[in-house]
């Protein structure tokens, strides 16, 4: 039996999902929860055996989004596989999600049979399943050659220490999955000035994302 998770803010999607599931004797959905943030608060009161093994994740939601969940979850629940089920077919959503750590990417409108078999490949295969429109733009991508990432190699503590203390508060806050708009309310300061923080944030720790941000925290315990 494979254990599902389902993520996403509205119920006729959630809905749409079951239903494309419903009769599929190897799944069950075991969890579903409407932001990244009801993610994560419910999959804590589940014991061991009752976690999901396989969860799709929609990308655009309110209050946590799928990919600052993914960066947060694939640190907290390794063994978990977060497949994308999005509209977004963008190259910055799909890279952002891969590197967060999703284990695939598909469309809300592929078939209801490349979805159960992209479970079943990411469960049984650890496989990484895609949609074909996707894998085509992963392939171009990778034979354009990507551009390259830099490895920070420095101490966490000495990483985290070349923080001000208010971009310290800031990354906190990220990492409890607040957007700009909430950061710079409960700072008292403009979100301008904390999108400055944030540049400065990303140079500091030589990472270009939120979700790298996120994953950097958890990996070292800033959080």
């Amino acid at each position: 039996m494979i254990q599902i998770g389902i993520v996403d803010d509205k119920s006729l999607n959630r809905n749409m999902i079951r239903q494309n599931l419903y009769g599929v004797k190897e799944i069950e959905v075991v969890l579903e929860a409407v932001n990244g943030l009801d993610f994560l608060e419910k999959i804590k009161t589940l014991n061991h055996n009752n976690l999901p093994q396989v969860v799709l994740m929609d990308l655009d939601m309110p209050v946590m989004n799928g990919i600052d969940t993914i960066a947060i979850a694939t640190i907290k629940f390794p063994n978990i596989k977060f497949i994308v089920l999005t509209v977004f077919d963008d190259d910055d959503k799909i890279f952002e999600a891969i590197k967060a750590g999703a284990s695939g990417y598909l469309l809300k409108d592929d078939a209801p049979d490349m979805l159960i078999d992209a479970i079943q490949n990411a469960f049984h295969l650890n496989g990484a399943p895609m949609s074909p429109a996707i894998a085509r733009k992963t392939l171009l991508w990778l034979k354009q050659g990507p551009k390259p990432i830099s490895t920070n190699q420095e101490q966490p503590d000495t990483m985290l220490n070349s923080l001000s203390e208010r971009e310290q508060e800031i990354l906190k806050c990220l990492v409890e999955g607040q957007d700009y708009r909430k950061i710079a309310s409960n700072l008292f300061i403009s979100p301008q000035t904390v999108r400055t923080h944030i540049s400065r944030i990303y140079e500091k720790l030589h990472i270009n994302s939120k979700a790298q941000a996120i994953q950097l925290a958890h990996k070292f315990n800033w959080n």
